[in-house]
């Protein structure tokens, strides 16, 4: 960040009145960002008050620490009815969205005016570098503070890998803040039974905006998928208190719900096969054409479609299903992309745990053979028989590990067989 400054004055300082060094004008200059009365608070300074050029330079770091522009001039005019200020800032180019995960007892429009109120340069989005994600982080402190909640206010950065911030996720630790009930805002009759049948599981969890919609995700999406929705999505989940225990808070999850449009199914074609007639993998295909095109049926027939390649040693097999999405019709096909890959072969067996007697017996069972085409479904099959024809006695913890070598296209497996205590 940069300062410059330019001052003038009318007369000397010593021919001046003391009105002459009330502040009475700041123009602020260069920013589309921020609207120039939330610039003025920020940089600590107040019409009427008594000024001098300290007061500037100060204002100008003070602008400047935020990380909110890379840039801060300012130029003055004593005058005999007081002084005048011109404020020249420039932006600074990323900013990046605050997100509050689990501060339940306010609601975003709360804080975000609330926060605002105490910083000046919130508003919504934060600068990447600069401090002003810690004065965010103070009166964030300060607003839990005031309702008495022993709680102590953390902001994480959130980036992919390597990569640059993405946002500035702020946390209280400390309470104890439980999923009570979740509502479904704009699911319709049908569709509820399913969705709040999945939500018990989350009822008694603690509750993170983060993590409940990760979550939701997983329990809730899978009911409209079924059904065609391919865009179906949740908006942010609201959290309601409804006991506010010093330690101990249960929320009330409010999900809004965007279902989108319902897709029909068109087709399923395949490419890239060549292990398998074309027949063989669409009888694998549960899916209908003309009905709607059903997401979860879909994962259920690649993953068969997947074991049957590891059937005949192809461990490596890639499938990835593009959609070709017509929104005019309200429909979609599917063009299944195979990468079969090089067939492996039965590498090492290594079978632990039992004694040596038992080692044999178990070393004999194990039909398939060093240099045969590796079958993926053959381990789990012979875990089964193992516990029935050797292991008759007592319970066992079983562990099957394989761990493909694809320089030489193999395929070692190891056993571990444990009594249960």
């Amino acid at each position: 960040m940069t300062t410059s400054a330019e001052g003038q004055t009318h007369a000397a300082n010593k021919e001046l009145s003391p009105k002459a060094f009330q502040l009475i004008a700041v123009k602020v200059l260069g920013t589309e960002r921020y609207k120039p009365e939330d610039v003025i608070r920020a940089a600590g300074l107040e019409l009427g008050r008594t000024v001098h050029e300290d007061n500037f330079q100060d204002a100008a770091r003070v602008l400047g620490d935020t990380g909110a522009f890379t840039s801060v001039a300012y130029r003055f005019e004593y005058a005999p009815e007081g002084t005048t200020l011109e404020l020249q800032v420039q932006d600074a180019p990323s900013f990046v969205p605050a997100r509050f995960d689990n501060l339940v007892w306010f609601s975003d429009q709360e804080l975000n005016e609330k926060l605002h109120a105490r910083v000046p340069l919130f508003n919504g989005k934060l600068p990447v570098t600069g401090k002003l994600p810690d004065d965010l982080s103070e009166a964030l402190q300060g607003l839990v503070d005031e309702k008495k909640i022993p709680g102590r206010i953390d902001f994480t950065r959130v980036a992919q890998g390597e990569g640059p911030t993405e946002a500035f996720v702020f946390s209280v630790t400390g309470p104890h803040i439980t999923v009570r009930n979740i509502e479904f805002r704009s699911a319709t009759a049908a569709e509820l039974p399913q969705l709040e049948a999945a939500s018990r599981r989350l009822q008694g969890t603690e509750y993170s905006r983060s993590a409940f919609l990760t979550q939701a995700d997983k329990s809730f999406l899978p009911t409209y998928q079924e059904q065609g929705y391919l865009k179906s999505r949740f908006g942010e989940p609201e959290a309601k208190v409804v006991q506010n225990d010093p330690n101990d808070t249960l929320v009330d999850i409010t999900l809004p719900v965007v279902a989108g449009k319902q897709y029909t199914l068109t087709s399923i074609e395949f490419s890239g096969d060549k292990a398998f007639p074309k027949e063989t993998l669409r009888n694998l295909v549960h899916l209908q054409v003309g009905q709607p095109a059903n997401v979860k049926q879909l994962r259920q027939d690649l993953e068969a479609i997947k074991q049957l390649y590891g059937t005949h040693g192809y461990v490596d097999v890639r499938i990835d299903p593009a959609p070709q999405i017509n929104e005019l019709e309200s429909s979609v096909g599917y063009v299944v992309n195979l990468k079969e890959g090089e067939v492996f072969k039965m590498g090492d067996l290594e079978i632990l745990g039992v004694d040596s007697q038992t080692g044999g017996r178990l070393q004999n069972l194990w039909t398939l053979r060093s240099g045969d085409i590796y079958d993926s479904s053959y381990a789990p099959r012979f875990v089964a028989q193992a516990l029935k024809q050797v292991l008759t006695t007592g319970e066992w913890n079983t562990d099957l590990q394989e761990t493909p070598n694809r320089k030489d296209k193999t395929v070692d497996v190891t056993l571990r067989f444990d009594p249960k205590q």
